[in-house]
């Protein structure tokens, strides 16, 4: 690791004006340092900032301090019981010891497990601009299907991201003027494109302050993640789904995607294919199609077009009947 200076901000305001990168868990920062695939100049400390609380809103959601910890939020009552998929997701991530550490707003920030991302040896456009994406034609089982580039296939590895696009959550920050701003997360992340290294709407010395979530959607809530093994592993597909039924019809629908893209994936044109409908397989089977029809597959990674269809289609089906 190379040397650094360090910082503890003691208000947001603080954090602003030192500059540097910010750190609050640490557990995806800390391993890019040790690897030098992030190489900071300073490091400014914003867990001391008063960013850890839960609070309900005026218009029955809630607004998330961006320190609060997975395994805090992931345990809240009004979590599990109003917003489910979002706990759901949460313990589907990491394991214990991480949860405990890791902050709602860096999750949102988490870098891309791709090994050659990592592998300081080999081109990776996300690493250095303009080297080359050694995924593309190399080992890339675990990359994109969806929405990539020439550039970079890279996918996001966060749960609780996948199931915060479900419910609609908005980013709350503070640039580095003082000024706040909102950005719905379905706007927050960016397709890779020509610069996969630019991952989000973020401006330098931009912070995440807190993570708001609207009214809680009504229906029956799923997060399935199909992934290697059972626990302490990303997902190869993942799915957040919130159905609502009303008598033998679908009155509304969300699903999000994990695993597919650069970015947790939504389509609102799927959305509005359920919505109106009488449930059936025929009916999920069409849904599918339409989210994987400009699905690509690198090679390694082709399984991942067919298991996203079986695991969207059965998740579905539990939905409709739950709900």
């Amino acid at each position: 690791m190379r040397p650094f200076e360090y910082s503890r901000a003691s208000s947001v305001g603080e954090a602003r004006t030192l500059g540097g990168r910010f750190i609050a868990g640490g557990t995806n920062l800390l391993d890019l340092m040790k690897l030098e695939i992030e190489t900071p100049e300073k490091i400014v400390d914003i867990t001391r900032l008063p960013l850890n609380e839960i609070k309900e809103t005026g218009d029955g959601g809630l607004k998330i301090g961006a320190l609060v910890t997975n395994s805090v939020l992931a345990a809240d009552e009004r979590i599990r019981r109003d917003h489910e998929v979002l706990s759901r997701a949460l313990l589907a991530g990491a394991s214990g010891q991480l949860r405990n550490k890791a902050s709602t707003g860096g999750n949102l920030l988490q870098r891309t497990r791709c090994g050659y991302f990592y592998e300081t040896s080999q081109p990776c456009n996300k690493r250095e601009p303009g080297s080359g994406c050694a995924a593309i034609g190399g080992f890339n089982r675990i990359h994109a299907i969806l929405g990539a580039s020439t550039n970079c296939i890279a996918t996001h590895p966060s749960d609780m991201a996948v199931a915060m696009m479900a419910l609609d959550a908005v980013v709350e920050t503070e640039q580095a003027d003082g000024h706040n701003r909102e950005i719905p997360l379905r706007d927050f992340y960016r397709l890779p494109g020509d610069t996969p290294h630019i991952e989000n709407e973020l401006k330098d010395g931009e912070l995440i302050v807190n993570i708001r979530l609207p009214k809680p959607k009504a229906g029956y809530h799923v997060y399935r993640k199909v992934r290697d093994r059972a626990s302490y592993a990303f997902a190869l597909v993942s799915v957040a789904a919130i159905v609502k039924m009303d008598g033998s019809e679908i009155a509304e629908a969300s699903l999000a995607f994990g695993g597919l893209a650069h970015k947790p994936w939504r389509d609102p044109k799927l959305e509005a294919m359920l919505v109106g409908q009488t449930p059936k397989r025929k009916l999920f089977e069409d849904v599918a199609d339409a989210l994987l029809a400009d699905a690509q597959g690198q090679g390694e990674n082709d399984f991942k077009i067919p298991l996203a269809r079986r695991t969207l289609i059965s998740v579905l089906s539990e939905a409709t009947q739950g709900a």
